[in-house]
């Protein structure tokens, strides 16, 4: 393959020339039980330019990263942007646990496609595309056979920090190419800008899935907890499925932005009132945050029945009084992402609703001013990578 070659974002048009609006789905699962190895994979194509941190806590440096050849079902994506996720931080630093080093962190991430192996049926060369948190799974089991990839039984294949069905360890999106299996990326609707949608390929699904799972919608009562790169889009969603949205954040810094974003009510937690106020009012919680809550506190805003849904992952953890559940038989839960079928869907909806990230766009040499950035909250709400940079 050639990583030279251009292509443009202004062959967005182009994007039309395949009527796959639902490419993502796994409806062909039935046929792809032999793609899951391709006969190149492990086989270093080329070497291209990326930023990686060479160990833990050690700053993000460029260097270059191997990328297999394309296979028969692979794409080869030139990589337009790459937004960055606090995952990211995480496991750079080795939060989550051991990680693998050099680590090309980042998974939402949008492009062109630059090529297409012969068997690929879903994409051609100049459509949007985009990959977001894992680029394989097992396809066999059942959550793969009904589109539940990320809870894969044998463990989806991360698109950073993991190795692959051949042992090779995944690199990510802060990089300028990634091959990547056609069944595991999914298309960018024309209306939808490249640089503000590359977020919606980890914050947009991870929240779309549990408000659709959790049936947010027009009659039900919805609180985000923390107005960040996660909660902005959350809110953003929510109002568009119709909910009542209320801001739960530690201050009212952010409330003007909060009700621009589609908030009707924005509460401080800082204030002991707030958990006074607002007991029993909500249907669903969603927490963005990745530090420690009281979980106690914020169960007792549920109504009975209510759900509140974990999809920040704080290091450390947690403390639960098991009452504050019994009472008013209240659901504790936790979401990871989606699959690519209700990842499609999702950008779908966000271009019938016009609704993409709030972005600061970067280039590659402010990667570890913009890390430090995040973790004081000074962004709104996403930073994006201009991957012309690296």
């Amino acid at each position: 393959m050639s990583v030279t070659q251009s292509t443009q974002s202004t062959q967005s048009t182009q994007s039309t020339q395949s009527t796959q609006g639902t490419q993502g789905t796994q409806g062909t699962q039935g046929t792809q039980g032999t793609q899951g190895t391709q006969s190149t994979q492990g086989t270093q194509g080329t070497r291209v330019a990326a930023y990686a941190a060479p160990a833990p806590h050690a700053p993000l440096e460029r260097t270059t990263v191997p990328r297999r050849a394309v296979g028969e079902h692979d794409v080869l994506i030139e990589i337009k942007y790459s937004g960055i996720c606090h995952s990211d931080i995480h496991q750079v630093r080795d939060g989550w646990g051991e990680g693998i080093y050099p680590m090309v962190p980042g998974h939402e991430i949008t492009g062109v496609v630059a090529e297409a192996g012969a068997g690929v049926t879903r994409f051609a060369v100049g459509d949007r595309v985009g990959v977001g948190c894992f680029v394989d799974s097992c396809r066999e089991c059942a959550y793969c056979l009904r589109g539940q990839e990320q809870y894969c039984v044998q463990g989806m294949t991360g698109t950073y920090n993991a190795l692959d069905r051949n042992g090779e360890p995944t690199y990510g999106g802060y990089s300028t190419h990634l091959v990547v299996d056609q069944n595991y990326t999914v298309r960018i609707p024309d209306g939808l800008a490249l640089d503000a949608a590359a977020p919606l390929l980890c914050a947009g699904i991870t929240l779309y899935s549990p408000l659709r799972h959790w049936g947010a919608g027009p009659g039900t009562k919805v609180a985000v907890v923390g107005l960040g790169g996660l909660g902005h889009i959350g809110v953003k969603i929510a109002a568009a499925l119709g909910a009542e949205v209320t801001v739960l954040s530690r201050t009212l810094g952010k409330r003007e932005d909060g009700l621009k974003l589609g908030a009707t009510h924005y509460h401080a937690t800082s204030d002991e009132t707030t958990f006074e106020e607002l007991a029993g009012r909500f249907d669903l919680i969603l927490s963005t945050v990745s530090a420690p809550l009281g979980l106690d506190a914020y169960l007792s805003l549920l109504k009975v029945d209510g759900a509140l849904v974990n999809v920040g992952a704080p290091e450390e953890p947690v403390a639960l009084n098991l009452f504050s559940v019994i009472n008013g038989r209240r659901t504790l839960a936790g979401s990871m992402i989606g699959g690519i079928a209700e990842t499609q869907e999702m950008l779908d909806f966000c271009a019938e609703h016009d609704l993409t990230s709030e972005i600061e766009l970067i280039g590659a040499d402010r990667i570890n001013e913009a890390y430090e950035r995040v973790l004081t909250s000074d962004v709104r709400y996403r930073f994006v990578i201009d991957a012309s940079t690296i």
